[in-house]
């Protein structure tokens, strides 16, 4: 799995024009599940998210994590993650999991994030969303999942 993980003031989702998901302060989290991704990868990559440290102490250090400052997450999912655009000018999405693995890999992520009480909001898997954000730095962080 992939994630782009950007810290935050602000963030919000919308489908057709309808707000589906917002959080103040915390994170917004755009991320891609690959062909190959386990739920092994799902937890991993949010309890790296949870306990990862970005956001700023009394010394302006990168030193708390979200649940240190009571932020919340905004997850969006993004197969474009694993668009591959080596070859061509059309990115190729081979190494993207298909829809069913995709939005089940997906839900299980959530659902590791919520166990974290983290309080999380998402998008709506598949759809075509508005994503709003005030980035916060900006401090923004690729992350993998390791096999």
């Amino acid at each position: 799995m992939k994630a782009v993980v950007q810290r935050v003031r602000s963030a919000k989702v919308e489908v057709d024009k309808k707000v589906v998901g917002q959080i103040d302060k915390g994170m917004l989290v755009l991320v891609g599940v690959g062909k190959d991704d386990t739920r092994e990868d799902a937890e991993y990559l949010a309890k790296k998210i949870v306990e990862l440290r970005m956001f700023e102490d009394g010394q302006g250090k990168m030193n708390l994590s979200l649940a240190e400052i009571h932020g919340g997450i905004l997850v969006v999912s993004q197969f474009t993650l694993y668009g591959d655009c080596a070859k061509g000018r059309r990115p190729s999405f081979d190494a993207a999991a298909d829809p069913a693995k995709g939005e089940e890999l997906y839900n299980h992520f959530v659902a590791q994030l919520r166990q974290a009480n983290c309080p999380v909001a998402t998008g709506v898997f598949r759809a075509m969303m508005d994503v709003s954000l005030v980035n916060d730095g900006p401090v923004t962080f690729v992350l993998e999942s390791t096999k």
